[in-house]
């Protein structure tokens, strides 16, 4: 059972270290702003949530499990203010152009 839980976990935490890869590369490759930080919210948090959810078997206990959700639900709300906040800004210097 054990090889299984492994294997799980390793596979999960592979795919999202792609989604953060995929991420950073579309942080670079995008022209402006906004697909910028559309693709960096949207793959940072789904690679958060694939790690997030290979370390849960690995954790110690359920308080354990439970303070990685904590942590994920977390930069879930503060990922969607920050990008809020750029993207204001952005916004804001468009129309000063």
């Amino acid at each position: 059972m054990n090889l299984v839980l492994d294997l799980f976990t390793g596979v999960t935490v592979a795919i999202g270290a792609f989604f953060f890869l995929a991420g950073s590369i579309g942080l670079l490759r995008f022209p402006d702003a906004y697909t910028r930080l559309h693709a960096l919210t949207k793959a940072d948090n789904l690679g958060l949530a694939f790690i997030v959810l290979g370390l849960l078997p690995q954790a110690g206990g359920i308080l354990a499990s439970l303070k990685l959700v904590v942590i994920w639900v977390l930069v879930l709300f503060s990922s969607a203010v920050v990008s809020q906040l750029i993207a204001r800004t952005a916004r804001a210097a468009d129309r000063r152009r």
